[in-house]
Order: structure tokens, then C-alpha cells, then sequence
């Protein structure tokens, strides 16, 4: 039970925290690793850059109603961290998608992405489904993109 009071005192406070995904510190180091949204979470980074790629970790949203309206929010997340690190979708590598329930979710999380997938670069994709930090997430989005 305590394990669950943790995870739900946090997850609470990283609504708090994404409210201020603007505002993010950023670190840099002596070895040309920058690392960017250090507050949101205390047991990582949102996105670290490292010989001019980005690396996210895997964006959520608790907040959306549905898997099209997480989707959306959890897009435009990595949108912002992809911007702050200087560079863009149509630069990204990697995509790794989880969905909560891959059988219900897939097709219309599929659409969201397909409508804001740059289509002349895309990249490599593995969408697999997984149970999520919290009851209420149905999608979580990881990425990785050239500078």
C-alpha cells in the first residue's frame, strides 16, 4: 500500500510539474550531455541530448479522456521537449509506442499519429501493449530524433 501512496503522491505532483513544461532547467555538463525537464519527475530527465541526438523518455498523459485525446496531449509533449532540445519530428529515429490495451486502442491511437507523423520522414515504430504507471494512462510515447 505504501508503494501505492508513493506512485499516486507522484503521479499527482507530475500533473503539477508538466504545467510547467515551458519553464524547464536545463543541465549541461563538462561531457556535452545536456539534460532538459530535470524537475518534472526526481528519477529522471524528459529528454537528454548527446552527440546532437535527442533521447525522450516516455511521455504520458493522465488527464485525456480517451487514448485519441492522450495521444494528442502526449504529441504535443514530445512537440515541446523536441523544440526546447532543437529539433523536430521530422527528424526523428526511433518511436516506441505502449498502449494499455493494444486490441481496443490501436486503430485510433494509430490516427492521431498518423495525422502528426511528419509522412516524407518517418521513423522507425514498435507499438506493444503494456500496463501503465497509473490506471488512468492509456498511451505512453517514447522517441528519439537527430538534431
Amino acid at each position: 500500500m505504501l508503494g501505492n501512496r508513493v506512485l499516486k503522491t507522484a503521479l499527482t505532483s507530475t500533473v503539477r510539474r508538466q504545467q510547467c513544461l515551458f519553464r524547464t532547467t536545463v543541465f549541461r555538463n563538462s561531457s556535452g550531455i545536456t539534460r532538459l525537464g530535470t524537475e518534472v519527475l526526481p528519477t529522471m530527465s524528459q529528454a537528454v541530448v548527446h552527440n546532437d541526438i535527442v533521447y525522450l523518455s516516455g511521455q504520458v498523459d493522465g488527464t485525456g479522456e480517451d487514448v485519441v485525446a492522450q495521444t494528442k496531449n502526449v504529441l504535443a509533449k514530445v512537440d515541446a521537449y523536441l523544440e526546447e532540445a532543437g529539433t523536430d519530428k521530422s527528424k526523428l529515429l526511433t518511436s516506441t509506442i505502449w498502449l494499455k490495451n493494444i486490441e481496443r486502442d490501436f486503430g485510433a491511437m494509430n490516427e492521431v499519429w498518423c495525422q502528426w507523423i511528419d509522412q516524407n520522414n518517418k521513423p522507425v515504430r514498435a507499438t506493444t501493449e503494456a500496463s501503465l504507471a497509473a490506471p488512468n494512462m492509456l498511451v505512453e510515447i517514447q522517441v528519439t530524433a537527430a538534431k
